[in-house]
């Protein structure tokens, strides 16, 4: 498990291009936020905060599994309030961490109706890609049905992967200089 960095660091030999962060208003999904923001600036990268969400989700009423042999039938689903819901968290999110969006990078907010861990996978494609992710501390038996997102980005991802502990500090990150 990688923690919040002190030097640099490279994406797959290559300068990091885009972050790609995984956001929720956990302790450790704030303390991403804030390594991220820390990170794509020392870099001049572009933030992706991605804010994940399906009904089968714990915080949406259901249990998560990775690899559905038989999935809920749903006959017709918008989804319309849970992207704008989770738009809101994301931008809520990085006004404590960041005190806005900060305005000297691209930053872009997607919420697609994923697994959190299938989502991040999938947007962190391109060469120069970095996974950002929060733990959050919790039962072992509770991450054994629910999974842990930071454990499977890190297995899984073709990309680096820095994974910051909850405990990480939220101070907000510095404003660039002149």
């Amino acid at each position: 498990m990688i923690t919040v960095p002190t030097g640099p660091i490279t994406a797959a030999g290559s300068a990091i291009q885009r972050v790609v962060v995984g956001v929720d208003d956990s302790r450790g999904g704030l303390a991403a936020l804030s390594a991220a923001v820390r990170l794509a600036r020392a870099h001049s990268a572009d933030l992706l905060a991605v804010r994940a969400w399906a009904l089968g989700l714990p915080r949406h009423g259901g249990r998560r599994m990775r690899h559905l042999s038989h999935p809920h039938v749903i006959l017709s689903f918008s989804g319309t309030e849970q992207c704008a819901a989770s738009s809101v968290l994301v931008r809520r999110a990085l006004s404590a961490v960041a005190g806005g969006k900060p305005q000297e990078m691209r930053v872009s907010i997607e919420t697609p109706e994923a697994d959190p861990a299938l989502a991040l996978i999938a947007v962190a494609s391109r060469p120069g890609d970095v996974i950002v992710v929060g733990t959050r501390s919790g039962h072992p038996v509770q991450r054994l049905i629910h999974g842990s997102v930071s454990r499977y980005c890190s297995r899984h991802a073709r990309c680096p992967v820095l994974v910051v502990p909850a405990s990480a500090s939220l101070t907000p990150p510095p404003e660039p200089g002149p």
